[in-house]
C-alpha cells in the first residue's frame, strides 16, 4: 500500500473500505475495497473526510485480488456457465440452463489446499436449474504473486488433463419405453399405481415415452419387451416390478438377456437396493442406451435411488460400477417430513 492525497487518487485502488456516515439515514460502505477511483468519486471521498487515501501500489509479479479472480474464474468456469464481475477478489458462477453438475474432486481439493486461494461449490452430480448459483471462488488476501497463480493453474489442469474443474452438462431428449412386469397387473388382478409414478419423475425433464408393454412374470416375454422399444428408438426403457430375489421376479434375467452390459443389480442406496443399470453401447458413447430395473420402493417412497440415476441418464452422463458403490456414503434417505431434496445429503 502507499499513502497519497484523495486529490490525485483517480485510477487509484483502495485498499479499504471507505465507510460514509449520515446521521439518522444511512452508515455504511460508500466504496469498497479494491474500487478504482474516478475523478467523480473524488467530492464523495473529500466529502466523508478523506483526504489521503491508501491505495495499491502495483508492483512487478504482485497481482490485485481481482486479477488473480480472474485465474481462479479460468480454471473452474465451463460452457453453459457465466460469471459475475471480479469485486473484492470474487466471482460468482452461475448455470445458463438446466443441467446435471459436476466436479472434479480431485482438482478442487488441490486448489484449496493451496494458501490464499478458496473455491467453494454445490455438489458434485447434482441437478440444477438456470440462474442457480454453481461455484463462489475468491483470493483471500489483497494481493498475490502472479507465480503462485500461474503453477497453480499448471498444477490444476495438470490434474483435470486441461478441462475446467467443473461441467454443466445439459438435460438432452430421451425417447422412453415403458415395460411393467407381474402377474398381478398382466391378469388384471391389481390396478398398475407404478407406471403414474414414473410419468411423474419423467415429467421433469425432456422426455417422450413412446409407450408401454405390460407384462407377464415371464422373462422371455419382457426381453422381447424390452428389445421391441430399443428397435423402435427408445433411449431409456425403465422397467418396473419383479426385482427382488423371488422365484416369479424375472426382470433382471429378462434385463441380462438382452445382451446389454448389466453395471450393477444392487445399490448402496435406501430406498433402492434391488437397482439393476445396465447399458446396451453404441458405436460410440453417444449412442449408449439405458435400461433400468426399478425396485418397488420407488412406486411409494417419495426419493429413492431413481432420483439419483435420472438426472444422469438425462444427461448422457455414463454411471460406473464404482460410482454406484460410492453411493453409499450419503446413500441413505431419511425421510425427513419436508422433503428439501436435492437440498439434502441424499447421495452425496
Amino acid at each position: 500500500m502507499k499513502l497519497i492525497k484523495t486529490e490525485d487518487a483517480e485510477g487509484s485502488i483502495l485498499c479499504q473500505d471507505i465507510t460514509q456516515i449520515i446521521k439518522d439515514r444511512f452508515k455504511g460502505p460508500v466504496f469498497r475495497k479494491g474500487h478504482i477511483v474516478t475523478a467523480e468519486d473524488i467530492p464523495v471521498l473529500l466529502s466523508v473526510g478523506k483526504e489521503h487515501l491508501y491505495v495499491w501500489e502495483k508492483k512487478e509479479g504482485i497481482l490485485h485480488e481481482d486479477e488473480g479472480a480472474v485465474i481462479l474464474r479460468d480454471l473452474a468456469q465451463n460452457k453453459y456457465m457465466s460469471a459475475s464481475e471480479a469485486k473484492e477478489g470474487k466471482i460468482d458462477l452461475i448455470a445458463e440452463c438446466g443441467g446435471l453438475f459436476k466436479v472434479n474432486s480431485e482438482a478442487l481439493l488441490f486448489l484449496n489446499g493451496t494458501p490464499d486461494v478458496m473455491m467453494a461449490t454445490r455438489h458434485g452430480n447434482t441437478p440444477v436449474k438456470k440462474g442457480d448459483k454453481l461455484c463462489g471462488t475468491r483470493i483471500i488476501p489483497l494481493a498475490i504473486e502472479e507465480k503462485k497463480m500461474l503453477d497453480l493453474k499448471t498444477d490444476v489442469l495438470r490434474i483435470t488433463g486441461g478441462e475446467p474443474i467443473l461441467k454443466l452438462l445439459p438435460y438432452t431428449h430421451k425417447k422412453v419405453g415403458i415395460v411393467t412386469t407381474g402377474s398381478e397387473v398382466f391378469k388384471g388382478r391389481i390396478q398398475d399405481t407404478f407406471t403414474p409414478v414414473i410419468y411423474d419423475k419423467l415429467s421433469e425433464f425432456d422426455t417422450e415415452v413412446i409407450g408401454q408393454k405390460i407384462c407377464d412374470d415371464d422373462d422371455k416375454m419382457t426381453t422381447e419387451a424390452i428389445q421391441a422399444f430399443l428397435s423402435d428408438g427408445a433411449d431409456l426403457v425403465i422397467c418396473t416390478g419383479g426385482m427382488s430375489v423371488d422365484p416369479d421376479d424375472r426382470t433382471p434375467l429378462a434385463i441380462k438377456n438382452t445382451g446389454a452390459e448389466v453395471v450393477t443389480y444392487g445399490s448402496p442406496v435406501l430406498p433402492g437396493a434391488m437397482f439393476m443399470l445396465a447399458y446396451r453401447r453404441g458405436e460410440d458413447k453417444d449412442k449408449d442406451r439405458c435400461i433400468l430395473g426399478l425396485p418397488g420402493c420407488v412406486m411409494y417412497a417419495c426419493r429413492t435411488v431413481f432420483d439419483l440415476m435420472l438426472p444422469r441418464i438425462m444427461a448422457d452422463d455414463v454411471i460406473t460400477k464404482k460410482e454406484i458403490a460410492a453411493l453409499g456414503e450419503g446413500g441413505l434417505c431419511l425421510g425427513c417430513s419436508s422433503c428439501t431434496f436435492p437440498n439434502c445429503g441424499f447421495g452425496k
